[in-house]
């Protein structure tokens, strides 16, 4: 027998490892969702006799009136919620994808013109566009295709008569276990009583992974086969942080996760001490941390964790699980819902940034074989003007709401960045000319992510308002590695002497200008690398709501002068390892990142 099976057994103590995606520690009892739910792939191949097909297109058709009327019902429930009115709009995403051609016609065809039955041609529909979204080298935007997944199956489910279980509705406290939860079940739990919850599948950037951060639900998920080997019922620890689970604890491994819960809540009352203070050090000097955000359901927990405004609004999903590109209104009542949300703190808003690669079927087909380096972000907005004055267009609109600024992707020279600006100017021109009320000084800053810009970022800076240094694809770009490559992972250094180097060029160039530089990346939320960049003189960092007290805890710990210091020695190492070592130990009398371990 294997361990697997002896851990079902006798359901002794399992210890399982997955991604941790929203911070926290629950102790409690297992709610296992139906795991008999409808699975896509075993959906059958079921030729039709011609007679039938009229039967079968009603069929879908209903499975399809169904699955809105179910979402509807559920985005009403939330808007009548004092704290689901803020979740609704990831409803409304998932109905439009219920009138998406790509999926719901491309079926219609199908079920017509081969004479199968709505699972079969469902499936080969969806089978097509998850390959479609795989090519796309974002990771944001390959998870993107799980929303997609999440509608199939609910029409699945539908077309098969099994009813969907509403986790508003579970009676007792409980941690939910699911091979997989849409965003509207994770919607939902704002109204039961959800206290975690694990899936076998997902990763941080999904939906559903950003609402339990939003809603500040402890959540794991990735853990491959969590469904097999839990009951209902059974106890089990949920570390959110780790993304460790433990099934079935003893009562010694108990005691120890209430002190280590106890140290946990009793860190994140100390944390909120910081929320209204600001982000100075010991000796006076002040940086603006910002948030960054991918939907507007972030902008809640961003303010509650004292975020001073949004300085990375990633706006790509204007764009996903659709067959028509959005419409100017549709960006306009985006960016105007983040101003007014936002009232007199800035927002930045980056322009659309990922490639063309069959992204977008209203776009013709663009065949890459290394779309990281193709023509993605500012290169495809310059090849498609018309759908980037869209964009800028409803940005410059927006702007008459609030404190709204403009970020550029991926510009590598002087001429590109002239180009965008000039279609900008033409926006600004025609919207002048109509008589539209927008922001005439309105600040627009690029993105510093490719090395050749930060080469040349003292040009640069005479052309823009403002920096945003991107880590992410800065270090990915400077030390020629792919980030989700598992065999390369290893290099990904982000204490790397060149990585460093190339920052304190760019900061030194804005200074130089008179331009704020922020920075945007991941690095931004990792205290360690954020007293590098107070040292080296960034005026803001952008990081997500969980990061924003941690950072300021640390920036309200430590003199400038001391950070400078330390900044200029580690420019003085030779390898990324040396770096770590260093700062490891300036860290320990300054802070301290999980006091609760």
């Amino acid at each position: 027998m294997s361990l697997l099976a002896i851990d079902k057994v006798k359901r002794e103590v399992a210890l399982m490892r997955g991604i941790g995606v929203s911070a926290g520690i629950v102790i409690g009892k297992v709610y296992l969702l139906d795991s008999r739910k409808y699975h896509v792939e075993a959906a059958p191949y079921c030729h039709l006799d011609e007679s039938l097909v009229e039967g079968e297109l009603k069929r879908f058709k209903d499975a399809l009136d169904l699955s809105k009327e179910q979402l509807s019902k559920i985005r009403d429930q939330l808007t009548g919620d004092g704290r689901g009115k803020e979740h609704a709009g990831i409803i409304d995403a998932h109905l439009m994808i219920l009138n998406d051609q790509l999926l719901i016609d491309d079926t219609i065809k199908l079920i017509k013109a081969e004479r199968v039955s709505a699972e079969w041609a469902l499936k080969s529909v969806l089978k097509d566009l998850v390959a479609l979204f795989d090519k796309i080298d974002d990771p944001y935007f390959k998870e993107r295709s799980s929303d997609i997944e999440h509608i199939v199956d609910r029409i699945m489910m539908n077309l098969s008569g099994k009813e969907h279980e509403s986790l508003g509705d579970i009676k007792e406290p409980s941690v939910v276990v699911a091979h997989d939860l849409s965003p509207a079940d994770t919607a939902q739990m704002i109204q039961g009583n959800v206290l975690a919850f694990l899936t076998d599948i997902g990763a941080k950037t999904s939906h559903t992974a950003i609402l339990a951060r939003s809603l500040e639900i402890p959540a794991v998920v990735g853990l491959e086969d969590v469904t097999n080997r839990v009951e209902s019922g059974d106890t089990i620890i949920v570390d959110g942080m780790t993304g460790a689970v433990i099934i079935n604890p003893s009562t010694s491994v108990i005691k120890v996760y209430e002190k280590r819960r106890k140290r946990y809540e009793d860190y994140e009352k100390t944390l909120l001490h910081y929320k209204d203070l600001p982000a100075e050090t010991i000796d006076g000097h002040t940086v603006s941390l910002l948030g960054n955000m991918e939907i507007v359901e972030e902008i809640p927990s961003l303010m509650d964790h004292g975020a001073d405004g949004i300085g990375l609004y990633r706006s790509e999903f204007l764009y996903v699980n659709r067959d028509t590109l959005p419409s100017e209104e549709e960006h306009l009542a985006a960016y105007k819902h983040v101003a007014k949300k936002m009232g007199s703190r800035s927002a930045v808003i980056r322009t659309f940034d990922v490639g063309g690669d069959k992204l977008l079927s209203s776009v013709d087909g663009i065949e890459e074989g290394n779309p990281a380096l193709g023509l993605r972000a500012i290169r495809f907005c310059l090849k498609y003007p018309d759908i980037f004055k869209t964009q800028l267009r409803a940005i410059l609109r927006a702007s008459a709401y609030g404190k709204l600024k403009i970020l550029f992707p991926m510009i590598s020279g002087v001429e590109e960045l002239r180009r965008a600006k000039a279609l900008l100017y033409e926006a600004r021109c025609e919207l002048e000319d109509e008589g539209e009320q927008f922001d005439h000084d309105i600040e627009v800053g690029i993105m510093i992510e490719v090395p050749s810009a930060a080469l040349i970022a003292d040009i640069l800076a005479e052309e823009v308002d403002f920096f945003s240094i991107g880590t992410n694809d800065l270090l990915q770009y400077s030390l020629a590695i792919d980030r989700v490559n598992e065999h390369v992972a290893y290099l990904y250094e982000p204490f790397h002497p060149a990585v460093l180097r190339i920052i304190k060029t760019v900061v030194d160039a804005g200074k130089r200008h008179g331009i704020g530089v922020s920075v945007c990346g991941e690095m931004a939320g990792e205290p360690e690398h954020a007293l590098i960049f107070l040292g080296l003189g960034i005026d803001s960092l952008s990081m997500s709501a969980r990061s924003l007290l941690k950072v300021k805890k640390l920036i309200r710990s430590v003199k400038y002068h001391d950070a400078v210091n330390i900044s200029k020695a580690v420019l003085g190492f030779s390898t990324a390892r040396e770096v770590e070592g260093y700062i490891e130990t300036k860290l320990v009398d300054l802070y301290k990142e999980e006091p609760w371990s």
